[in-house]
């Protein structure tokens, strides 16, 4: 991929630069928060990402302070795929 000034208009960009651009971005969500976090990681209920953190599966992909939570993605989706089924 060419070094793409951030100035550059989108309607200059190739489709192929558009799409490379996008992905990067995408990589670099790497946290969600919230228990609407967890729920959009492993596409279930708020009331089913509240059991599966209440089960301890995920607490090394959670760091939580009070009520703030986050969660590390890779981690998180890993550590839930090792356990299988809840």
């Amino acid at each position: 991929m060419r070094n793409i000034n951030p100035k550059t208009p989108i309607w200059q960009l190739t489709v192929e630069e558009f799409l490379e651009v996008a992905n990067k971005l995408n990589a670099e969500k790497k946290y969600e928060y919230g228990l609407k976090g967890i729920a959009k990681i492993l596409g279930c209920s708020l009331s089913k990402a509240n059991e599966i953190k209440s089960s301890g599966i995920l607490d090394r992909a959670i760091v939580q302070n009070g009520n703030i939570i986050i969660v590390e993605i890779d981690k998180a989706l890993k550590l839930f795929a090792k356990h299988g089924k809840l």
